[in-house]
């Protein structure tokens, strides 16, 4: 069971997946590649920096991260070029984890940008996790200590709710408790290891 698992900035996606993992599901994170396929010595960060230059490295010759951002949310062309380099990448590694489950499994793929790549139809399901902009705004000034202009500009980087929503087989609805934010993930959780009838 190939489970695609997507949400906006701060729509709360890492604690659902948190939540499916300890039920049992084996969860590929895709934040967590973006960064290994583009570590230090891969061929990725070779390629990004042939593509925007070697002042993108930090003095330990990492990817400056904050500063790549700086770059890609404001300008589409370069962040197309920069997921152009990665996205492959990432969906390699997928492939070669996936490839290591078993049969009973249920993977699920922790896509942020899954309504952006158009791959949504490669699953068997989507469970888009939902919360509203102003909310998405408020945790952005609160937990990360971001301007609300940065948040909205990554905000508007990234696939509107209707079309995240528009690919959703489930819909997590984060705006309550974490205490019904986990019972909605259980629910969705049993529906998919529910023997087929």
């Amino acid at each position: 069971m190939r489970v695609g698992l997507t949400g906006g900035i701060a729509s709360g996606k890492s604690t659902v997946s948190a939540i499916f993992a300890e039920l049992g599901a084996v969860v590929i994170d895709g934040d967590k590649l973006a960064r290994e396929v583009v570590e230090r010595g891969t061929p990725g960060l070779a390629a990004v920096v042939e593509a925007f230059g070697p002042e993108l490295l930090t003095p330990e010759g990492d990817l400056d991260r904050p500063a790549m951002g700086a770059i890609v949310f404001n300008d589409e062309t370069r962040r197309k070029q920069l997921e152009a380099i990665v996205h492959p990448l990432v969906f390699e590694r997928y492939a070669e984890l996936e490839a290591a489950t078993g049969p009973d499994d249920v993977v699920i793929h922790d896509i942020p940008l899954l309504a952006e790549s158009g791959r949504a139809g490669e699953f068997d399901e989507v469970v888009v996790v939902d919360a509203p902009e102003e909310v998405q705004v408020e945790r952005m000034l609160r937990d990360r200590g971001w301007t609300e202009a940065d948040a909205r500009s990554r905000i508007g980087s990234q696939a509107s709710r209707e079309e995240r929503l528009a690919i959703a087989t489930y819909v997590v609805d984060n705006t309550g408790t974490l205490e019904t934010l986990r019972t909605r993930v259980v629910e969705i959780y049993r529906e998919l290891t529910a023997p087929a009838s």
